[in-house]
C-alpha cells in the first residue's frame, strides 16, 4: 500500500506493521520482510516494525538477532505498549530501538492523574537520554496533546488526530481533502 501512495505522488511516508509473536518466531521473517519490500517495490526505509515487551521476552537472544537484522536491512524498530510488560530496561541498550510508544494506558487520564503525567515525563526523559523518539499512543484531547507537545514528546496518535481509515481515505486525507465517512 506504502509503494502504491508513492507512485500516485504522495510523499514518502514510514508505515508501521505490528508483527505478533508467531510471526516474530519465523525462521526466515528478516528474508520474508526483504523480499515483501523487494516485491512491492519499496526500500525498507519505508517500513516501521512494532514489537510488544512480551514478544521480546519470549526469547531474547533470538529477538536481539532478528531485530539487528531488520535494523540492517533499513527498516525501523518500535517498541509497543511500553511499560505495560515485565521486560528489564537492560533490554532498551540491547535492543536496537528506534522508538518507544507509550501505552495509552497512561495516556489516557493525562493530565488529571499525577501517577500517569509522571510515568509519561519518565518515559520521554528515558528514551531521550537513550537517543530514542518517543510517541504517545491514544492521544484524544488537547490537553493530552497539550501535555506530550510540552514534555517533548517526539509524535502523537488517537483520535484527536483521525479515527483508523481505510487506504482510500488516508489518501484523501493526505491529499488534503476531507476523508470519506467510513460505515
Amino acid at each position: 500500500q506504502n509503494a502504491r501512495w508513492q507512485a500516485a505522488g504522495l510523499p514518502p511516508l514510514r508505515v508501521a506493521v505490528n508483527l505478533s509473536a508467531q510471526q516474530f518466531a519465523y525462521a526466515d521473517l528478516v528474508t520474508r520482510t526483504a523480499q515483501t519490500l523487494a516485491d512491492a517495490g519499496l526500500e525498507a526505509r519505508y517500513l516501521a516494525v512494532e514489537i510488544t515487551e512480551s514478544v521480546l521476552m519470549q526469547n531474547p537472544e533470538s529477538a536481539a538477532g532478528m531485530l539487528h537484522d531488520l535494523k540492517h536491512l533499513g527498516a525501523q524498530i518500535s517498541l509497543d505498549d511500553f511499560g505495560t510488560g515485565y521486560s528489564s530496561l537492560s533490554y532498551l541498550k540491547r535492543f536496537p530501538i528506534d522508538t518507544l510508544k507509550i501505552d495509552r494506558s497512561f495516556v489516557r487520564d493525562i493530565p488529571a492523574d499525577p501517577d500517569d503525567t509522571a510515568i509519561a515525563e519518565a518515559i520521554i526523559r528515558l528514551a531521550h537520554t537513550l537517543g530514542i523518539r518517543v510517541v504517545a499512543e491514544g492521544v484524544e484531547t488537547t490537553q493530552q496533546l497539550d501535555f506530550m507537545r510540552q514534555h517533548g514528546c517526539d509524535m502523537m496518535q488517537g483520535y484527536l488526530f483521525s479515527r483508523p481509515l481505510a487506504p482510500e481515505a488516508f489518501e484523501q486525507l493526505m491529499r488534503g481533502g476531507k476523508p470519506a465517512v467510513l460505515s
